[in-house]
């Protein structure tokens, strides 16, 4: 049984495992409504959408965060309460969700935003206390994820019309700029870690020019994208990206750690992101692909090989057990690729398209549902590296 006061002490403990709950249980719901078996929610690719955003990828950034502000700040940890009551406003929203048609609209909108409000609260309040100024821009974007959330209601509740769609868009193109910032600080640092310890000449590269250019890129081409999704002007600012993020990638010499599964799939799963943009400019531009397709590269892909990179190295570190990937957890990542492969193969075949997103629902919820068998022990017991009390 997990203790509270050790699944409480870290905010990567809780919130990589409702993560990974999320992961799990909103793509089988998902499965099951489109075989018209599962709950009757309204607006249910919105609330597909919403779920695999607010409840998977958010509970993921803010496990993250709030353990990574520690580090950045020099200050204590966030635990105890104010991370129980924040799981308490996570679980609240999921709720009302999933049982949205009960409830008036304000009272969804009401119980979900409880959760990237606090969630603010906590990150600006380790930040601005340590006049932490490098990482303000970190505050600037979960106040904007919030900021997106509550739209998304007002479009849901018709007070500002397909506002809700729009929202989504804007919240994939954040989410992206976030892994974009982030990697840039975690994927060199980590490579060039590893190649000292492990003798490898040359070190990765990280050119300041071209990750503000790269950056930039990505704000833009977000921007743009959702408001202006099939103009052709987009198209050509994704490729544009995409050639960026590509070189970018490439400095970082993410082949020479193929021997180390843990590291290799960071880089792995950063290189879907040049690939979901040049997917999405061909699409608009050439006709090649679908834009559906270069999306669910970007998100299931970008976004989700992300975060499962990062919930299954994280808490090895941070409780004393070494940095390599078990072969569980490597079985873990190839069924996540194989999930990808089929989403994205699927607007293709329109014959057999339920059935290819059904096995990559399947694909996609085996890779999270190894991550919560493995790492269940790792996140609610003590580090292996600490006394045992009597």
């Amino acid at each position: 049984m997990p203790k509270p006061a050790v699944l409480w002490s870290h905010a990567f403990r809780p919130f990589f495992l409702l993560s990974g709950l999320a992961a799990v249980t909103a793509v089988c719901a998902w499965i099951l409504i489109l075989r018209g078996v599962g709950m009757p929610v309204p607006n249910v690719l919105q609330w597909h959408g919403h779920e695999m955003l607010v409840g998977f990828a958010m509970a993921t950034i803010a496990g993250f965060l709030l353990t990574a502000v520690a580090t950045w700040t020099g200050r204590k940890p966030v635990d105890g309460a104010p991370l129980v009551l924040l799981a308490i406003f996570w679980i609240a929203g999921r709720f009302a969700m999933a049982f949205a048609a009960g409830l008036q609209s304000w009272e969804v909108a009401a119980l979900d935003m409880l959760f990237p409000v606090w969630l603010c609260l906590l990150v600006g309040r380790e930040i601005f206390a340590a006049e932490n100024r490098r990482n303000y821009p970190i505050v600037a974007i979960t106040v904007l994820l919030a900021l997106l959330n509550l739209v998304y209601h007002f479009g849901i509740a018709g007070v500002i019309p397909r506002a809700d769609r729009l929202v989504l868009y804007f919240f994939i193109h954040t989410i992206l700029l976030l892994i974009t910032v982030i990697g840039g600080r975690i994927l060199p640092n980590f490579t060039a870690n590893w190649m000292r310890s492990h003798g490898t000449p040359r070190p990765p590269v990280n050119s300041a020019w071209l990750d503000r250019l790269t950056i930039g890129m990505t704000i833009l081409l977000g921007v743009t994208g959702s408001l202006y999704e099939t103009s052709s002007a987009v198209g050509w600012l994704a490729i544009t990206t995409a050639i960026l993020h590509a070189w970018r990638l490439s400095q970082w010499r993410g082949l020479a750690t193929f021997r180390e599964p843990l590291l290799f799939v960071l880089h792995f799963s950063y290189f879907w992101l040049p690939v979901g943009y040049a997917l999405l400019g061909l699409a608009i531009v050439a006709g090649m692909g679908t834009a559906t397709g270069a999306l669910h590269v970007l998100t299931m892909g970008g976004i989700g090989g992300m975060i499962l990179s990062m919930i299954t190295r994280v808490p090895l570190g941070h409780t004393g057990r070494p940095l390599h990937a078990s072969r569980l957890t490597v079985v873990a990542y190839i069924s996540l690729i194989v999930a990808v492969l089929l989403r994205v193969w699927g607007p293709l075949d329109s014959k057999h398209y339920l059935g290819l997103l059904t096995y990559a629902g399947v694909a996609w919820c085996a890779a999270f549902t190894i991550f919560l068998i493995v790492y269940w022990p790792v996140l609610t017991q003590a580090r292996v590296d600490q006394p045992k009390s009597s």
